[in-house]
């Protein structure tokens, strides 16, 4: 008996089939070797048994691929021939027989269609003549063998819906059987890879071989499948050639001959690899890839890996194997992953030559893979490449780190943006801001914009993906964020796209979570409106749209009767780092202002009964603080934001505060201070905490450990733990979830005064009580301000107030209103412009024509007509642009008095003088063509032409005043008409204007480095921050970057949008605002006690130093004496001071321009000229001064010479109807009037 089978056969060493394998079988292998005779040549061959002795072998090379390898307990084939010709018949007999009867079924059901189309017409003559000629029992046979076979189809049809569903992955049952065919096909493939390491034939016994039984099982499963799919087929003859169904052909019929004959193939198992090409709607029946690129990628992967595995597979077989017409001998001994390695070196074009095909049929299916796999590996492999370079980088989730609040940023995510928002969100002073910032975009950041990201990696996170996109809001973890802020691009060309954009961000973040606070930027006024359709948009929780064009022109409104106070509030809600400067220039003091921010905090219970003016003098005296509001919470637990309520108003236990300080540590003082412990001390930084106040604390803690079912006790001891609340500090009260703190009534609090609560006396000099006379009814009310009981109020005063046939105001009392006008009515030519007597008015200089994006001038006339003017002290507004443009503006600003439009153009010098532009209070520069320029540096051109043709202008100095004077008009600042008593005249203007360089001008920029071209004679490096160059810190400069601030200052208190909103819009309202949604206009409304009530309320003005009742202290006089005696006498409280800007020179200088310095200290000096910014109170008595000088359109002369009032009581008294129209129309004073 042979030993081992020989040795290796071929040039080699291994023999085809068992041979090279069979070295490694056990001594105890029997094999039956044919001898043959090569050199024989006779017909007969002779056979030569074996012996059976074991110390003999028989070594013959070239029959050693006939030989395999046998075990003693297989009864294999005794002279150990191969049969994988078995194998091979098998699925070929299977493939071609099936595909036989196909076509042969084919073939004859059409032969059956076209033999009986012929007689298919006779037959059906006849069943409908037998039909008509007998009775209904003859046809019945017919009947029942149409039922029956209808009976017939459906069965079959309902087969193949059944085994369709079973297939398909519609179901779960469906879906569950895809993939576990898949996953056994895999299964299939890694038993391959197993068999691979064993001889490709060879004798196994089923019941003892455990991965042949497991082969046999998955193929039994496989059998199962192929059956429901060929039920459920509708063609079946492509179905027998589906790639699937080869593969089963040639896979599971080799199986079951393995198992008859007691040998294993390992054949063309290798197909199972093409079961790869479905892995991608596997993972998509699972739902695990959803994305286009995902599936394109494991699509490409499933391909080309499948390809690679199954070449391999088929050279593995024919190089293991030999080639059949060489009788096997040309084999060699390849494992599978050598082949593998083989065909990438041959796909990849390299080419090693260490492995190589030596067999024909090798080296065929090698020249013919070249070509598919070359292509395939250089089109496949880049595209690979691609996707998954392609993958989002910044594609994570976010990771919540406990005890760290985060907050999601959205919206317009550029390098401007975002940077702007960092640098005031993450400023130094902010040393405890713990949140953390999470950028959400759908563009993945430019290397400028990653590099800002990474400077700021221990705060900010970026994730690529659409808050529209309810996955990636999950990514981002938004139900647990502290908040989510959307930028708004304020470039934009279409504004309105913009804000529909955000307000859909809005839509999606507010279903996906309600409850998340939500600030968003909005471009337009009227798009506000739109937010409030949301259901889950709730103020109250923190919920807020800053609207830029509302607060924008609000700025510059303000400047308008103020000038430099939009500077001067802008540097108030936005971290600006101090900066000491030695030198003495204007620069020094204007810094040493702009360090100042708005602060938030409790007020101790030591200022609990005192009056509003007394706590602001003994914070600004001693404490120095400056507070101008207060959060007041009145009777119904309603909160809403007082603004200098004046002496009525009594500070209640727990109230906030508002204060412009230059640190969070000074406003901590009004908290801790104590008049026992600190009435004596003088230096503001001793007062600290002292040992009242920890006592009252211990006994505090005490209180609320013995009553903790109190929960008023235990409110009130919580408010004395009160926190300071800084706008750039993340210290807002809300996040503390204190009983104590307040919610606001209102986002834009009106500020609607409290009865009188116990006045304290007055006291003002006998001097000053005379010079109010008849007006001073009270004792206990102040000179300037009359809060009392509508019943204290002359009952004459009440009903020129409340004429109910007269709509003064709109329907909330905060705005002056009129009868809508046809906006030709308001149109001027300019010869009527020049003989209308135009002085002290307001010019509006707008480029824009019909295509332009609207700018919403409401926003800036709303703030100039608010009912805490008297009618006589409005500015009368001209428009000077394109009249296509502002018809288009018109249907918003129809109900506003006092409104004239000259059509032309702002660079005609003709149209400007033509409105007395060197007699106007202020002259406005705004454009609505620039944002529709891509140069930036050209975005504001036309504002920086039109300031500069202005300022080149020349004006004769006698023609201004003498055609005033001709109609009895002077302008403000020369008139002394009005009452001695007045502290304010308004901004001073020289006797003469004779050049434009003095004409106050405010230019809207959208660019800030094109501030340098306004002011020729300035020395500001194009690099310079806005705020630190001249024209912005002398207020004739705005850009609307600067409230991107406002953005954290919300975030960090609510309450400064709040003030801020209050103080440049002139008192808008929610009601007010969801009035504007309903109707886009004003709605008029009569006077009545609440909504006369509006109109008392504070306003900016800029009190003059050079004449009046405040003379005597501004040559070198202090400010915190000016400061105390308007406060004391008038119930006025400054704020800042608008001075020339070479005033401190020893010499005079011609200069007119002035600059901003904010909350100077008390020991300031003072010089002639300056202008004091002040909160005033609304003034009862103005209304009877000048009424000569009031050309009110919609109120009686009788009316108009009265004194107005803040109540009224109703009376039903006749009044007289207002006249339709004058008679007289000859004097040119009435000329403008009459086209109001």
């Amino acid at each position: 008996m042979a030993n081992g089978g020989g040795g290796g056969g071929g040039s080699s060493g291994g023999g085809g089939g068992g041979g090279g394998s069979s070295l490694r079988m056990s001594s105890n292998i029997h094999a039956n070797h044919l001898s043959l005779d090569a050199s024989s040549s006779s017909s007969s061959s002779s056979s030569s048994s074996s012996s059976s002795s074991s110390s003999s072998s028989v070594h013959e090379p070239k029959m050693d691929a006939l030989i395999i390898p046998v075990t003693m307990e297989v009864p294999c084939d005794s002279r150990g021939q191969r049969m994988w010709w078995a194998f091979l018949a098998s699925s070929m007999v299977t493939f071609f027989g099936g595909l036989f009867i196909i076509l042969l079924w084919r073939t004859l059901k059409y032969l059956w269609t076209v033999c009986c189309h012929c007689g298919g017409k006779t037959k059906e003559a006849q069943k409908i003549n037998n039909g008509s000629s007998q009775a209904d029992g003859t046809l019945k046979p017919v009947d029942e063998k149409e039922e029956a076979v209808a009976a017939e189809v459906g069965w079959m049809t309902s087969v193949k819906d059944w085994a369709g569903v079973m297939i398909s992955a519609q179901t779960l049952t469906g879906r569950v059987l895809v993939v576990l065919v898949f996953a056994l096909s895999i299964g299939a493939l890694v038993i391959y890879f197993i068999d691979s390491s064993n001889p490709i034939e060879s004798c196994q016994n089923f019941y003892k071989d455990f991965t042949l039984q497991i082969d046999m099982a998955f193929n039994v499963f496989f059998l199962l499948y192929f059956g429901l799919r060929f039920i459920a087929a509708n063609d079946k003859l492509w179905f027998w050639l589906e790639v699937n169904s080869v593969v089963d052909f040639f896979t599971v019929p080799p199986v079951f001959v393995s198992v008859y004959l007691n040998r294993s193939w390992l054949g063309l198992r290798f197909l199972r690899a093409l079961r790869l090409i479905q892995f991608s709607e596997i993972l998509q029946f699972l739902n695990i890839l959803k994305t286009s690129n995902s599936i394109k990628l494991v699509n490409l992967l499933s391909i080309f890996i499948s390809t690679w595995l199954t070449a391999a597979g088929f050279i593995h077989l024919v190089e293991n194997s030999g080639d059949p017409w060489e009788n096997f001998q040309n084999n060699q001994a390849l494992t599978y992953w050598e082949c593998v390695y083989l065909l990438m070196v041959t796909m990849s074009t390299v080419g090693y030559g260490d492995v190589y095909a030596k067999t024909t049929l090798g080296r065929l299916f090698m020249v013919f893979f070249i070509l598919g796999g070359l292509a395939m590996f250089a089109s496949y492999v880049p595209e690979i490449i691609e996707l998954i370079g392609n993958r989002k980088k910044y594609g994570g989730s976010y990771s919540a780190v406990s005890g760290r609040k985060h907050i999601v940023v959205c919206g317009h995510i550029t390098l401007e943006s975002v940077s702007n928002f960092l640098k005031d969100f993450l400023h130094k002073d902010r040393d405890d801001v713990n949140v953390e910032i999470v950028f959400l975009h759908n563009i993945s950041p430019n290397l400028e914009l990653e590099a800002l990201f990474k400077r700021h990696f221990t705060q900010v996170e970026f994730y690529q993906g659409s808050v529209l996109n309810p996955h990636d809001l999950a990514r981002v973890k938004i139900e647990s964020a502290d908040a989510c802020l959307i930028l708004a691009n304020k470039y934009c060309a279409d504004p309105d796209a913009e804000d529909a954009s955000n307000i859909m961000r809005v839509i999606s973040i507010k279903n996906y979570h309600p409850k998340i606070r939500i600030i968003t930027q909005m471009l337009q006024y009227h798009n506000k409106a739109h937010l409030l359709n949301i259901p889950s948009w709730n103020w109250k929780e923190g919920d807020d749209a800053i609207c830029l064009a509302e607060l924008k022109l609000g700025f510059i409104a303000q400047s308008c009767l103020a000038q430099g106070l939009s500077t001067m509030l802008a540097n108030l809600f936005s971290m600006r780092s101090f900066i000491k400067i030695e030198e003495d220039t204007w620069q020094k003091y204007y810094l040493e202002g702009v360090s100042n921010e708005m602060y938030t905090e409790y007020l101790s219970s030591a200022f609990v009964g005192l009056s509003f003016p007394t706590v602001c003098e003994l914070c600004f005296v001693k404490l120095k603080l400056l507070m101008i509001a207060i959060e007041y919470k009145s009777a119904n637990r309603e909160s809403r934001i007082l603004i200098n309520p004046g002496n009525h108003l009594k500070i209640q236990e727990g109230t906030l505060g508002f204060f412009i300080a230059s640190d969070a540590k000074e406003v901590k003082r009004a908290f801790f201070y104590c008049k026992a412990c600190h009435d004596d001390i003088t230096d503001p930084k001793r007062i600290k905490k002292c040992g009242c106040k920890r006592r009252w604390e211990e006994h505090c803690s005490l209180w609320r450990l013995e009553s903790k079912g109190n929960m008023r006790r235990l409110n009130y001891c919580r408010g004395q733990q009160s926190f300071s609340v800084k706008v750039k500090v993340a210290a807002r009260s809300r996040y503390f979830k204190d009983p104590f703190e307040f919610k606001k009534e209102t986002p834009n609090s009106r500020l609607v005064t409290e009865p009188v609560e116990d006045e304290q006396p007055s006291t003002l000099s006998p001097k000053k009580k005379q010079r109010n006379g008849g007006m001073r009814n009270s004792p206990n009310s102040s000179p300037k301000l009359m809060r009392h009981d509508p019943l204290l109020i002359p009952g004459n005063d009440q009903i020129d107030n409340m004429d109910s046939n007269v709509k003064k105001y709109d329907s909330t009392g905060m705005f002056h209103w009129c009868a809508p006008k046809e906006i030709e009515k308001v149109i001027l030519t300019r010869s009527e412009a020049a003989m209308t007597v135009l002085s002290g008015h307001v010019v509006v200089c707008i480029f824009g024509d019909v295509s332009s994006a609207l700018i919403g001038l409401r926003n800036l006339v709303m703030p100039l007509r608010a009912s805490n003017f008297h009618y006589h002290e409005l500015k009368h507004i001209v428009f000077v642009g394109s009249i296509e443009y502002l018809k288009r503006e018109w249907e918003t600003l129809h109900n506003f008095p006092k409104v004239s439009i000259l059509p032309g153009t702002p660079l005609s010098r003709a149209d400007l003088r033509a409105v007395n532009i060197n007699l106007c209070d202020m002259c406005v520069i705004l454009s609505a063509n620039q944002n529709n320029i891509d140069d930036t540096s050209l975005q504001d051109k036309e504002c920086i032409l039109a300031s500069l043709n202005i300022k080149s202008m020349q004006f004769d100095d006698s023609i201004g005043v003498l055609q005033a004077n001709s109609q009895g008009f002077t302008p403000p600042g020369m008139d002394r008409s009005s009452p001695d008593n007045s502290p304010v005249h308004g901004m001073l203007r020289q006797p003469s204007i004779t050049t434009g360089v003095n004409i106050p001008i405010i230019t809207e920029l959208v660019n800030d480095t094109n501030v340098q071209f306004l002011d020729q004679d300035d020395d500001d490096d194009p690099d310079t921050e806005l705020y630190l160059t001249q024209p912005f810190a002398c207020g004739t400069a705005f850009a609307v970057s600067v409230l991107d601030s406002l953005m954290s200052a919300t975030y960090f208190n609510d309450n400064i949008l709040t003030l801020i909103r209050t103080l440049v819009t002139g008192g808008a309202t929610p009601e007010l605002e969801a009035l504007i949604a309903e109707e886009n206009a004003l709605r008029g409304g009569y006077s009545t006690p609440q909504t006369l009530a509006n109109r008392d309320r504070c306003r900016v003005a800029q009190l003059a130093l050079l004449d009046g009742p405040f003379a005597d202290l501004g040559d070198g006089g202090c400010y915190g004496d000016l400061f105390c005696k308007a406060l004391k006498t008038y119930n006025m409280l400054c704020f800042g001071i608008y001075r020339l800007r070479d005033a401190h020179l020893s010499t005079p200088s011609q200069c007119t321009k002035r600059y901003v310095i904010t909350n100077p200290p008390y020991e300031f000096e003072l010089v002639p000229t300056d202008l004091i910014f002040c909160l005033m109170q609304f003034d009862h008595n103005a209304g009877q001064s000048r009424a000569s000088l009031s050309h009110s359109s919609h109120s009686s002369q009788s009316s108009s010479k009265k004194s107005s009032s803040v109540h009224s009581i109703p009376s039903t008294a006749n009044r007289q109807n207002r006249p339709k129209s004058r008679e007289s129309r000859d004097k040119q004073k009435y000329v403008q009037e009459e086209r109001l």
